[in-house]
């Protein structure tokens, strides 16, 4: 455990080094649009560089970003001038809460159809899934989502199209149900268009494992097919959905950024984008670190229950 905690804060500082390089040597700057500006000094321009740090070598710069990263303190925003941290705690539980109901119920459809499929290989079910799922691997996510809204949004208008709250203000309960009403819609969408590529995945790996001898051998002893699903089929399929559920960490912050932008929704993935935009180096570098560390502990969490699954498994 420690040998893994060491390899995770090893490579949060790889990564950290890396990205801090990579955002500052990019072209173009925060204050790209001042230095282009005609009224803008060059005397201004070297005091707001003062006033944010960037007038100081790279070096500098970077040690004084990490300590304050040490105590969770992200720095200021360049464009709100707020603390990045609050910025983003202000955010973020809406991003996770989207992408964490979404990928429950995407590999919860995608294990129960992906294995549908494969047990009826050939049949008119598999046939009807895999034709669902090439359509939902095929679709992309903001042409469904601009769909979802003229459908449900505009013509029959069960749904609103923008937006976490209604116009009129509520409290309590009835403000976490308006803003469950809200997210109908984009975690909807990111079920749909996220279930199509895991089934057919599932559904190869359950055929491989109904061509093993084990398999062969279940269904020479007469094992009923309830019990060789909850014997063999299930044990041996999870090892690798275990694996890709740890891979997919990292979309929790950033994989809704175009969703979020079509149905106004301020998360973390929007906020991101509009900071990538106008070059905000500390949300930047904050967003990344946390998604550096998510896609570190997923897969971290996913080795530990790998381990747990297959005792006999190398340590590591």
């Amino acid at each position: 455990m420690m040998k893994k905690m060491a390899y995770l804060v090893l490579m949060l500082l790889l990564i950290s080094i890396v990205s801090f390089l990579a955002i500052h040597i990019a072209p173009n700057s925060f204050l790209g649009a001042g230095e282009l500006n005609p009224n803008m000094t060059d005397a201004a321009i070297a005091k707001l560089k003062a006033v944010y740090g960037l007038d100081k070598p790279l070096f500098f710069q970077y040690i004084e970003w990490m300590k304050s990263m040490l105590t969770l303190h992200f720095g200021v925003s360049f464009v709100s001038g707020e603390d990045v941290s609050s910025e983003i705690a202000k955010r973020i539980p809406v991003t996770l809460f989207m992408n964490l109901v979404s990928l429950v119920a995407v590999f919860t459809l995608s294990i129960y159809f992906g294995v549908k499929a494969a047990l009826f290989n050939g049949q008119k079910s598999d046939h009807l899934i895999r034709q669902f799922s090439l359509f939902s691997f095929s679709m992309p996510s903001f042409y469904l989502a601009l769909l979802f809204i003229i459908l449900f949004s505009v013509n029959l208008g069960w749904f609103p199209f923008s937006g976490l709250h209604s116009i009129e203000p509520k409290e309590g309960i009835a403000n976490y149900l308006d803003m469950a009403w809200h997210l109908v819609l984009p975690i909807g969408v990111m079920i749909f268009v996220g279930v199509g590529n895991m089934v057919i995945y599932i559904r190869s790996l359950t055929l491989e494992i109904l061509k093993s001898d084990y398999y062969f051998f279940a269904k020479a002893r007469g094992l009923s097919e309830k019990i060789i699903l909850k014997r063999y089929i299930l044990p041996n399929l999870l090892p690798p959905v275990v694996t890709l559920l740890g891979l997919s960490f990292p979309g929790l912050i950033g994989g809704s950024v175009i969703l979020e932008s079509i149905f106004g929704i301020d998360g973390m993935g929007r906020f991101f984008y509009l900071s990538a935009m106008s070059r905000d180096y500390p949300v930047i570098m904050g967003i990344l670190m946390i998604t550096a560390f998510l896609t570190l502990f997923g897969n971290m969490i996913a080795d530990m229950i790998l381990l747990k699954l297959n005792p006999y498994a190398k340590r590591g």
